[in-house]
């Protein structure tokens, strides 16, 4: 069965994004066509490039980036739930692309952010990154709105949102369609 990762990207204190990928978490827990796990970054606590090697070799020496390794390598897909911080993603989840390089690869991407426009800036750094890890980031995305989407800018009521099961549809295709090249380069290592 396809696995998709559902990463939370921010570990702030009192984070809204605990809420959001919960509603992602939740609606995609009802489909039957793929196995969806939550991934919180906060039980992942990696330090700052802390690597001696890039990570485009894939040798790891910490046991924090192996463990990350094998956690992300595990996964078909993600859905990355992402908060808008200075027109960008946040710098935890750009830290956590960072750490690896094979465990990304030929594997779908898709973007449930927010902020106070939305959180589409963000979303599209996270494709430039995601394009440069050799990912493949579906067209559709999310965007949840502070001021519309959240009461007093802290509680998620979110509207009716038939982007999400869109987004999930093509998470789920776009994990399938790769799981040729996958296989392809597990069998070359």
């Amino acid at each position: 069965m396809t696995r998709i990762g559902i990463i939370l990207g921010s570990t702030r204190p009192h984070r809204n994004g605990e809420q959001v990928a919960g509603w992602v978490h939740d609606t995609a827990s009802r489909r039957t066509d793929a196995e969806f796990e939550l991934i919180d970054l906060r039980d992942h606590p990696l330090p700052h490039l802390d690597e001696p090697l890039g990570a485009m070799h894939g040798h790891y020496q910490h046991v924090h980036t192996r463990a990350w390794a094998t956690r992300i390598a595990s996964f078909d897909g993600f859905v990355m739930v992402t908060p808008e911080y200075n027109r960008s993603t946040s710098g935890v989840l750009t830290n956590a692309l960072d750490h690896l390089y094979p465990e990304w690869q030929n594997k779908a991407a898709g973007f449930v952010s927010y902020g106070g426009a939305g959180g589409a800036r963000a979303a599209e750094q996270l494709r430039l990154i995601c394009g440069a890890l050799h990912m493949a980031a579906v067209s559709q995305q999310v965007t949840l709105s502070l001021t519309t989407e959240f009461e007093n800018y802290t509680t998620l009521e979110p509207a009716a949102h038939s982007a999400l099961d869109t987004l999930l549809d093509q998470i789920v295709a776009w994990s399938t369609a790769l799981a040729p090249l996958r296989d392809a380069s597990r069998a070359v290592v």
